[in-house]
């Protein structure tokens, strides 16, 4: 087969996929040969495209059909970095493990695992959790992930466990995978039951971590077929399918307790979880601050992570600002320790990000800028969801001057609607 870049390669097997054709195993095996390169220059790149192109491309359009295209593409992906499993296996179980049905057997441990980006760990894995803790009030309860999803919950007391489970830090395709062995020494004991909330740990539901009669896999991107329903809309649904718990519930119980006297808060955050296409173009961030201290709000930017872009964006807004930015504090810090605060504050702004998902938890009012979407199913997938006011500001053509409008108008409406 001719050298083909992995760029080519991934849009070559979505095309196939979304088309409705079967994938050329040839690109396939292409693709992941070069995602397991002994370069890691070279490796890095694809193993970036094979996730960031083809695996998001075929899951953030949220079609049933499509979940059959991605067991059948990277099954053989999985069996080609690790040899001792079985393509063929893996899809045959894939199949029985998404299958809603109820638990086999009373457990003595219950996992539930993190979907490891933390709007997602509110959002989705959080309703689980609180599904797990209903069903099952005698079983040990263990939340299995990364540290920094774990402290959205670690303040909710003993009866929570904590396995740290980390996820392809260097984005490489064996380290994605790497997880595989420790989840499978925890989880592959007589006793345990599963609840996959679609976990990149186990590759959206495709490794072997358990036996096919503990792993129960919620597979988001298909569950609730061509409905308009949100993710904690579908989560509460399968929740109650598969544990027989009426209303779970999205939530987060962080360790900090941030008390904030004084005027009303606006928590803010231009987060874009390296997607560009979430952003808005300048000056919108800037004037939506201004339209905040002139409103009268005592304003609290998060900084995101310490020299990130996101970073030098904020701090660089804000001094732009001049004597009206003197006022605005900015989080240094967690996302749970800003998660805290958002739970004190009066409002919420931001893009499509994990602070949207926190203040629905908490019913905090919020204004939603989300862009970057793919497909209207994405946009009402992961529009935020809880009783709180809210107003979702869907990105598509429009000018920032009317981007502009539209979000002082929706922090005006959900503000007098919260009053």
């Amino acid at each position: 087969m001719e050298s083909i870049s992995p760029a080519e390669l991934a849009r070559r097997l979505l095309d196939d996929c979304l088309a409705g054709r079967e994938p050329d195993p040839a690109c396939v095996s292409q693709l992941a040969e070069l995602a397991l390169d002994p370069d890691e220059a070279v490796a890095l790149i694809a193993s970036r495209t094979l996730f960031g192109t083809l695996v998001e491309g075929l899951a953030d359009r949220f079609e049933p059909a499509l979940c059959d295209a991605y067991a059948r593409l990277f099954a053989p992906v999985i069996a080609r970095a690790m040899p001792e499993l079985n393509s063929a296996a893996l899809t045959t179980r894939y199949d029985c493990v998404r299958r809603v049905r109820g638990p086999q057997f009373e457990p003595a441990e219950v996992f539930v695992l993190s979907r490891v980006t933390l709007g997602a760990d509110i959002a989705v894995t959080s309703i689980l959790l609180d599904g797990a803790r209903q069903r099952f009030p005698r079983a040990r309860l263990w939340f299995a992930g990364p540290r920094r999803a774990w402290e959205l919950f670690e303040g909710a007391g003993a009866r929570w466990s904590f396995l740290e489970v980390s996820y392809g830090r260097t984005g490489l395709l064996r380290d994605r995978l790497a997880a595989f062995d420790t989840l499978r020494d925890a989880l592959g004991r007589p006793g345990v039951l599963v609840l996959d909330p679609d976990s990149r740990l186990t590759q959206l539901g495709l490794l072997p971590v358990c036996s096919v009669a503990a792993h129960h896999l919620f597979e988001s991107r298909g569950y609730g077929g061509a409905s308009a329903a949100t993710l904690p809309q579908l989560a509460r649904g399968w929740v109650r399918e598969t544990l027989g718990v009426e209303r779970a519930e999205p939530w987060f119980h962080p360790k900090y307790d941030h008390a904030l006297p004084g005027r009303p808060v606006a928590s803010v955050s231009f987060g874009i979880g390296a997607n560009p296409g979430k952003r808005v173009s300048d000056p919108f961030e800037e004037e939506i601050l201004r339209y905040l201290v002139e409103s009268g709000w005592q304003v609290l930017v998060d900084t995101g992570a310490p020299g990130s872009e996101e970073e030098r964006r904020v701090r660089a807004e804000v001094a732009r600002l001049g004597p009206a930015g003197a006022g605005i504090a900015l989080h240094e810090g967690s996302f749970a320790s800003f998660a805290a605060f958002i739970a004190s504050s009066q409002l919420y702004v931001g893009y499509d990000s994990a602070g949207q998902h926190a203040a629905a938890a908490v019913d905090v009012p919020l204004v939603s800028v989300f862009g970057g979407f793919s497909c209207q199913r994405m946009l009402e997938r992961w529009s935020p969801d809880g009783p709180g006011p809210k107003r979702v500001i869907a990105v598509r053509e429009q000018s920032v001057e009317e981007l502009l409008r539209l979000t002082r108008d929706g922090i005006a409406e959900v503000t007098r609607r919260a009053s």
